[in-house]
């Protein structure tokens, strides 16, 4: 099997957890996460993306406020709220209790 295709669910699970970190930055328009993740093993379409941000503001851990826009009419712009940026640290916390696991099990 190609590893590609054995990783591709890990990386769609992932997928949030790569949001929650880019959007933990200050403030960003969809198409900036678009073009961050493109490159990566993240990368990803609109398809995909408004879908998880909308998922992500019901679930109160993204927000987003209106910004007027040189380029046409005004963007949604994207944040963590106080809730997505607990859930960061914690999704944070358990990956690094990951790597600590596999590097021991590795030894």
């Amino acid at each position: 099997m190609n590893p590609d295709e054995k990783f591709a669910p890990l990386r769609k699970g992932l997928l949030e957890f790569v949001l929650l970190k880019v959007i933990s930055g200050p403030p960003v328009y969809a198409a900036d996460i678009l073009a961050r993740l493109q490159g990566t093993d993240f990368a990803t379409q609109e398809g995909t993306l408004y879908p998880l941000l909308s998922r992500l503001r019901r679930d109160e851990l993204v927000d987003y406020a209106w910004q007027e826009s040189q380029a046409g009419p005004p963007r949604k712009y994207y944040r963590l709220t106080d809730k997505g940026r607990e859930l960061l640290d914690a999704l944070q916390a358990y990956w690094a209790g990951l790597n600590t696991t596999l590097d021991t099990l590795g030894r």
